[in-house]
């Protein structure tokens, strides 16, 4: 048995779908399988705002549904063969019409409660799973559909639905165990509470189903099908030559995934992982990628630092005082104060002194999480015993993830001495007593050089980045920069004309010198080469590039 699960992207259009449709195939095969689907991309977005229409009595929502419909049967037009399509656009245009009575009744009585939310959002998952049936039918392949809500069972915990393992795992392999179907379709994200109410499983909702599935049936794997080759070494958008992770362990890919990598939401796969079930991500537009690998024990640990992850919009929140020495409790008194008032702790770090204590929440929450935590400390806030906390904002977290890291001497060390040599300054260092991961935070501006230069010290090759300092923007500066652009190795750190100059150590994009020199400040070789110097980075070089006598003798 095997569990394969494709998001939204991969079942946009029918094209995609059709890209599906042939991965899947081939995987039946195989192997018995069933299939979990998202919405096709988009629908959730637009069946939320159809439902906050309604309730806001705009007509608009009728016109919103109109649209997904149109875009829906348009699919099954180009996907479908024409002897197959009669019925299954007869089933999309109930499901339609069904949609279009539950959002009459939102508008009627001008409320969108969150079981009427949950209601509306599941008719995206019905209709992408309804017309793969077909598909596949169309093809030759047989194949059983399943409504998830008779499956899945949920109960609530404040505003968050988790599944009842007993009764969903029960309710699994029961239905797998009756119907022998060598292929099953199952929709993603849905399920129902005890009263058979229809509920949603939240923030990758769909990999919670297939993760579900795959538990509770002993799968032999877990394939996530995303538009990406599988976890990388860091952010591909911020750092071009990263690389694809071939094998990584359920507790690395936890860790990237916790500090921003996006291709798995951890909660979302635990019950896979508690059953030992492996889990490869894949990409559908490019199924011949390996991809990863995920497992409790992949091979070839010792000596890797698996990736690099970076997550942005965090705020510090920092608690000082001298009667916080010696005396237990206060940081069960922060966390607490901060729980209570539904905020999640990204990162902590303590003095050895006592002295000082600082959380990392998100920007968001900075606001709520001061207002909560003078609260909880009033009292010794009136006493002079502790300050009145501080929140900064503006800071984001880079993280280096490895299981085999605590074996490995310097790995700290060299992660320090590679951002220092760009200037980049830590604010906040944190690192687990498993030492599976170093966090440390920086200031928002420095994070994408900050993963550039973590990432070249782990993962690339050993030339250094040079800083190139010019003065001058004529002729033979623009020449010297267009030879230079083709290097990925030379960054223009600053540069200077007659009016203005501009100094950056992240770097200046070619393309980007006369607009960043138009909002630059007054030109002033002295101060040019004063700030240049302060930088303080490795490897600085100063091109003269002006037939100015001042320039050169400075």
């Amino acid at each position: 048995m095997q569990v394969l699960k494709f998001g939204g992207s991969s079942v946009a259009n029918a094209a995609n779908i059709s890209k599906v449709a042939a991965i899947t195939a081939d995987a039946v095969k195989r192997d018995r399988s069933v299939l979990v689907l998202s919405a096709i991309g988009g629908c959730t977005d637009g069946l939320i705002e159809a439902g906050r229409a309604a309730a806001m009595q705009d007509p608009r929502y009728l016109t919103i549904i109109d649209n997904l419909e149109s875009r829906h049967i348009e699919i099954i037009d180009e996907l479908i063969p024409i002897d197959y399509r009669p019925a299954i656009e007869l089933k999309v245009k109930n499901l339609f019409n069904q949609l279009r009575d539950v959002c009459k009744g939102v508008y009627s009585l001008r409320e969108l409660s969150p079981y009427s939310l949950d209601l509306i959002m599941s008719f995206g998952e019905l209709l992408s799973t309804r017309i793969a049936s077909v598909k596949f039918t169309s093809m030759g392949i047989s194949n059983h559909w399943t409504d998830a809500r008779e499956i899945i069972r949920t109960v609530r915990h404040g505003e968050i639905n988790t599944a009842d393992i007993s009764k969903t795992y029960s309710n699994i392999r029961k239905l797998l165990s009756s119907e022998k179907s060598r292929l099953h379709i199952i929709p993603g994200f849905i399920s129902s509470d005890a009263q058979k109410r229809t509920t949603t499983l939240g923030r990758g909702g769909s990999d919670y189903t297939a993760s579900l599935v795959a538990a509770a049936a002993g799968a032999r794997v877990l394939q996530i099908w995303s538009d990406v080759d599988g976890m990388m070494t860091a952010d591909p958008r911020i750092v071009p030559d990263a690389k694809c992770i071939r094998h990584i362990s359920y507790k690395e890919a936890q860790e990237l995934s916790h500090f921003g990598a996006k291709v798995i939401y951890p909660p979302t796969i635990q019950p896979a992982i508690e059953s030992g079930i492996p889990i490869e991500v894949k990409n559908t537009f490019a199924p011949e990628v390996e991809g990863t690998y995920i497992e409790s024990s992949p091979p070839e640990t010792r000596g890797k630092i698996r990736g690099i992850s970076g997550s942005s919009n965090i705020a510090l929140l920092s608690m000082e005082g001298s009667g916080m020495v010696g005396i237990p409790g206060y940081s069960s008194r922060l966390f607490g104060a901060l729980a209570s008032a539904g905020i999640n702790i990204i990162l902590i770090t303590q003095a050895s002194s006592v002295h000082t204590m600082c959380v990392a929440i998100s920007e968001s929450d900075a606001d709520k999480a001061k207002e909560a935590a003078d609260s909880a400390f009033a009292y010794e806030i009136s006493l002079a015993k502790v300050n009145p906390l501080t929140e900064e904002r503006g800071f984001s977290i880079i993280s280096l993830v490895g299981d085999d890291m605590k074996n490995q001497s310097g790995t700290g060390g060299k992660m320090f001495n590679a951002l220092g040599s760009e200037g980049i300054n830590i604010r906040a260092i944190a690192q687990g007593s498993s030492e599976k991961n170093i966090s440390v935070v920086v200031a928002s501006e420095d994070l994408q050089e900050a993963m550039r230069v973590v990432h070249k010290e782990f993962f690339g090759e050993r030339r250094e980045r040079i800083n190139l300092f010019i003065a001058g923007y004529g002729n033979v500066a623009k020449e010297l920069i267009r030879i230079i652009s083709k290097r990925d190795d030379i960054a223009i750190a600053g540069i200077s004309n007659s009016r203005k100059m501009v100094i950056s150590k992240g770097g200046i994009g070619p393309d980007k010198i006369a607009e960043a020199l138009e909002a630059g400040e007054e030109a002033d070789i002295a101060k040019f080469l004063s700030k240049a110097t302060d930088l303080g980075l490795n490897n600085s070089i100063f091109a003269d590039c002006t037939a100015d006598r001042i320039v050169a003798s400075s």
